[in-house]
Order: C-alpha cells, then structure tokens, then sequence
C-alpha cells in the first residue's frame, strides 16, 4: 500500500512540475499518472499497458512535427518502433483488459501511419487540427478547366480496356498528384489555409480517379 502511495505521488507530482494536467490512474495498481496523448504508456510501478488517450494528436503520436512535409523513412521508423512495443501477440499472457488496450494502441498507431503516409489524409488531418471543413462536392470551388480534365479521364477510364491506354492515365495521375503535392506543401508553409483547402479538393478528384484505375486493372 505504501508503495502504491508513493506511486501515485511521485507521478502526480511529475505530472505538475511538467505542467499536465494528471490523467486517469492506472488502472491495474492504482497509481498517478500524467495527462498525456504521446505515445503508449507503460505504468512505471506495475508496467501495465495504459489505454490510448481518447482523441490522441496523431502527429505527436508518431513523433512528427505538425507539418505536411514529413519524412517517410522516419514515420516508418516510428511505425515499426511503436507496433513492436504494443501488438497483441506481446500481450497473450496479460489480462484481457490489456490485451484489448493493445488492440486499441495497435489500430491506432495503423491508422496514425496511413493518416500521415498519404499526402492527401495527411492535408486534410492537418486542416482538421486548425479548424477548417474540407472542401465538400457540392462545392464549386475548382475551375471549369480542372473539371474538364476530369471529365475526359473519366472518359478514358470509360472505354474498353486497353493497356497503354491505362498506362498513360496512370502517368498522368501521377504526375499531376506529385503538381498538387509541392503546391499543397507550399500553401501549408505559408500558412495559406484557403488555398491548402482548395488544392486538396483537386487531389480527392485525381484520389477517385486513381480507385477507378486501379479497379479498371484488376482481372476480370
């Protein structure tokens, strides 16, 4: 009992003198913890895994900066670091209450990953942090040229199956989302939100269109 005393003060007082706020105790021995929405969290006196906050910063998670321009190699890094620490395969052996919190860290820490991966999550994450709705369908934001070449790849896409034909829209596809990831970069570093808001509604098109491609390729 002493021990866990000592626990729970130590821990809240580590929590105040960083400026948190303390979180919920743990909850296999009863000690203090600090707020926190960082990565998982071992209890320090009974090593219990703790569950995942509730709406957890997924760049913090992952330890990046809140930016879009990030690094691959390192988000993968971090990816494989934080899986190896919490899979469920590690935690057979612990009480089903753990066994689910390493479920939960596990799909959060996918879902951390494939967010930031992608250019396009990855935008729309961060206009979400900042406050600003994504661009909706209805919206008629983007110009009658943009929406024009839509229109005529979708068209392509229409035809009967020719390979080249797939070939030179999957290039094209290509091309033009990397185009919109640099102008997306730029718009964000010059905190330009609007214009990030509007880039990005242009990357959703070229995302469908890319589902469409891929689909339009698999065997029949």
């Amino acid at each position: 009992m002493r021990a866990v005393l000592r626990a729970r003060l130590g821990w809240a007082l580590r929590g105040a003198s960083l400026g948190r706020a303390p979180g919920p105790p743990c909850w296999s021995c009863g000690a203090a913890l600090p707020g926190n929405d960082g990565p998982p969290r071992f209890c320090p006196g009974c090593q219990a895994l703790q569950p995942p906050a509730p709406r957890p910063d997924l760049f913090r998670l992952m330890d990046c900066d809140r930016s879009f321009r990030i690094d691959a190699q390192q988000l993968q890094r971090r990816f494989r670091s934080l899986q190896r620490a919490v899979h469920p395969d590690r935690f057979g052996q612990r009480p089903p209450k753990e066994q689910y919190y390493s479920e939960q860290h596990s799909s959060l820490i996918n879902k951390a990953y494939q967010t930031l991966l992608n250019p396009l999550s990855r935008g729309l994450y961060l206009l979400e942090l900042r406050g600003v709705e994504p661009a909706q369908e209805t919206d008629s934001d983007a110009d009658s040229a943009f929406l024009m070449e839509i229109m005529e790849i979708n068209e392509k896409l229409a035809e009967p199956k020719n390979e080249d034909n797939l070939e030179e829209i999957e290039t094209l596809i290509k091309v033009k989302q990397e185009e919109l990831t640099r102008e997306v970069t730029a718009a964000f570093e010059r905190d330009d939100l609007q214009e990030a808001k509007k880039l990005l509604a242009k990357m959703k098109y070229f995302a469908n269109l890319e589902d469409k491609l891929k689909a339009k390729k698999i065997p029949s």
